[in-house]
């Protein structure tokens, strides 16, 4: 054999230099891979469906403490008070603390809370989150009585309640005021009853303030072989709207309508309960013409509030279409297996089939990986519609919710500087994750002219996020709970991206001033109204709302002397306004700790449970014995209708630990991060092996050189 042409000493230096290279090189990629791989080892682990922190996981056995609701819903008018009423009935031998996380809508302001022990009534009083948190605490180490609602986020709420006996019944009532929704003169009224699990991506768990704050929006989930009978709810609508009301339908549940006088009807389940794994609602319209006016007004401690919902007239079917660049971004994660997938799929086919050849559009999906169908937007051809057809039926659900990177593509705009096009972007998703402030922020700083829609797909979507981002967007937001909606919504809301009805809208009073909210005024698509809700000295003169209709100015006044009178319109300002600081905030126009304490003045100002602020209630009547221990269970939820188990879980979850199990009050949850399809601890051995053996040749090579 020939010899090589290079001395043996620089032969080793070469291989140890190339073998560093390739350490260094396998290190970097495999610890990139930490939200790219499976699970890897652990049978319990949960795969890349995982929406959750493990330990919160899957709840194999029935709870210790049941629960059931029963919700009383009044509307009067345009605005519904509700009191939901939670029992918790401890089932086992031993002191309780139980907690329970559950949906409200995001637009309601909870101002109440009720603790019902035997004969006695505990009235709740509003504190700032921390004060409230210790108080609760407090008692509950004393062996009181104790009840706690607190905001995880503005749709968000958890309830616990501390020291019940065996055998022992606790009733929980809280109390809160939501505006009526109003779309192309259709009134409806949503309920949310289940929380989905929430996926948490992991670059957000940056510190113990963040982890918690995950570990806070979940909870375990029953598993189906427990059945739907864990916290069976029951609803009853008394609808008084101010007219006769017609077309009344609840489209997922069945309902029983009986009239109450002339204009009032009461709604009750045909079933009488129901499971709690799909949102409630109930829609209707006037029974003659479509109001266009709502102003309602409340006077409290000198203070004059007006809450005013102005419809502009519809939009000129006649004028010709402005050309569109349209993104769709489908979600098909985890959380959309089963029945969300296929109505996702369903709705982008049809939107597809509505382009017309003035328009451009582009496709993006997403799951904890991105593609773009193309690299940038492309006209409505019929081949690449085709293309883009065949592209989503083969789109199938599974692995996290990353849908930050694929909001970021959508509002990367290639033309910002043209205004002959209209941008829109239509997200398609349930929307359940956790760092929602991040999709708010990232609108505000990039959205730039595109417009976004937003499509809330399924039994139980994130509506918080929905509407938080279509109006950072100032778009819309459509929700379509069952296929079978799909042809109505979508056209409905395909109809309305043509043209926007009202742009640059301005409101003025020409009266006593009044502060107003919102205060980014969006643009109105057809059916829209504009809800204005304001505060000041009086309401005297008159209110103007003005904008643009294609090329003509178009305004309308209304005397504020003709509103009537409301119960609810201060707290709802209060709650109004309090999201105009968070917009603030995620714009970068506020800092935290000034956001913040806004929130909690605004809280402690008109006693509504925000983040900043909660409701406790304290039986002073010790009623646990000295010496007992108390046991805390987290009270496992239904998974929301039409979701795939399997799919969530990736098919781990019978091996999952049964979180239903009772451990001591005292004990510290065992919290792991969550997975996120990653088999993060080999990766990051494997790579750190490449990188040690790469450094120990490098040691090896100069000592080489020095001898």
């Amino acid at each position: 054999m020939s010899p090589l042409p290079f001395p043996s000493r620089s032969r080793h230096r070469a291989f140890l230099g190339l073998f560093l290279l390739i350490g260094l090189i396998a290190a970097i990629f495999l610890t990139s891979r930490l939200t790219a791989s499976e699970p890897e080892g652990d049978p319990d682990a949960i795969g890349s469906g995982t929406l959750m922190l493990r330990g919160k996981g899957v709840a194999t056995a029935l709870p210790a403490m049941r629960l059931g609701t029963d919700m009383d819903v009044r509307v009067s008018g345009q605005i519904a008070r509700v009191r939901v009423t939670q029992a918790f009935r401890n089932s086992s031998t031993q002191w309780m603390e139980a907690t329970y996380l559950y949906p409200l809508p995001d637009d309601g302001a909870v101002d109440s809370l009720k603790m019902v022990v035997g004969q006695r009534v505990i009235i709740g009083r509003i504190k700032r989150r921390e004060e409230a948190r210790a108080i609760y605490e407090k008692a509950r180490e004393e062996g009181k009585k104790a009840g706690l609602v607190e905001s995880e986020r503005p749709n968000m709420f958890r309830n616990s309640v501390a020291n019940v006996g065996p055998g022992e019944t606790v009733l929980v009532a809280i109390e809160y005021q939501a505006p009526v929704r109003q779309l192309g003169g259709e009134y409806a009224l949503r309920l949310p009853l289940v929380v989905g699990p929430r996926y948490v991506p992991p670059h957000t768990l940056k510190d113990g303030a963040t982890v918690a704050d995950a570990g806070n929006v979940t909870a375990p989930l029953s598993h189906p072989a427990l059945g739907k009978e864990i916290n069976p709810v029951s609803i009853t609508v008394r609808l008084d709207p101010g007219f006769v009301p017609a077309n009344l339908i609840s489209p997922y549940h069945h309902i029983a309508v009986e009239q109450d006088g002339a204009q009032a009807r009461t709604i009750k389940l045909v079933d009488g309960q129901v499971p709690a794994d799909r949102d409630f609602e109930l829609r209707w319209r006037s029974a003659s013409a479509d109001p266009t006016i709502g102003l309602f007004r409340q006077a409290v401690d000198g203070q004059s509030y007006l809450m005013a919902s102005i419809t502009p007239p519809s939009r000129d079917t006649k004028a010709p279409a402005a050309p569109r660049e349209m993104l769709f971004v489908i979600d098909n994660s985890g959380s959309m297996g089963g029945q969300s997938m296929a109505a996702a799929k369903e709705s982008l086919l049809y939107a597809l089939d509505t382009l017309g050849p003035q328009d451009r559009f582009n496709v993006i999906r997403f799951d904890d990986t991105m593609t773009r169908l193309f690299e940038r937007s492309v006209p409505a051809s019929a081949d690449q519609i085709a293309l883009a057809r065949r592209f989503t039926e083969g789109l199938e659900a599974n692995g996290g919710t990353e849908m930050l990177p694929a909001l970021e593509a959508a509002l990367e705009d290639a033309n910002p500087a043209d205004a002959r096009t209209v941008r829109q972007i239509v997200f398609l998703t349930d929307g359940d994750l956790s760092n929602e402030k991040e999709m708010m922020a990232a609108i505000a700083a990039k959205g730039g002219r595109s417009r976004v829609f937003m499509v809330g797909i399924g039994s139980a979507p994130n509506n918080y996020l929905m509407r938080r981002m279509s109006e950072a967007g100032r778009g819309t937001y459509t929700n379509i709970g069952s296929g079978e909606e799909v042809a109505a919504k979508m056209t409905a809301l395909l109809d309305r991206l043509k043209a926007p009805v009202v742009r640059d809208l301005k409101v003025s009073v020409d009266g006593a001033p009044l502060d107003l909210t919102p205060r980014r005024l969006p643009d109105l698509y057809a059916g829209e109204p504009l809800v204005l809700l304001g505060k000041g000295d009086a309401l005297s003169g008159k209110l103007t709302v003005s904008g643009m209709i294609g090329d003509r100015p178009w305004s309308q006044r209304v005397d504020l002397s003709q509103a009537v009178d409301s119960p609810a319109v201060a707290k709802l300002w209060a709650n109004r306004r309090i999201a105009d600081v968070e917009a603030a905030r995620a714009a970068g126009e506020t800092d935290d700790a000034t956001a913040d304490e806004a929130i909690a003045q605004l809280g402690l100002s008109y006693s509504i449970v925000t983040r900043q602020t909660s409701l406790v209630a304290v039986d002073e009547t010790p009623s646990r014995p000295d010496g007992v221990g108390l046991t805390r269970e987290e009270l496992p939820l239904l998974l929301p209708a039409g979701w795939d188990f399997d799919t969530l879980f990736g098919g781990q979850a019978t091996h999952a630990a049964a979180k239903g199990d009772m451990q001591p009050a005292d004990q510290a949850e065992a919290m792991d991060l969550p997975q996120t399809a990653t088999g993060y601890a080999l990766l990051i051995g494997q790579g750190l092996l490449c990188l040690l053996i790469g450094l120990a040749g490098l040691v090896w090579m100069r000592r080489e050189a020095r001898a």
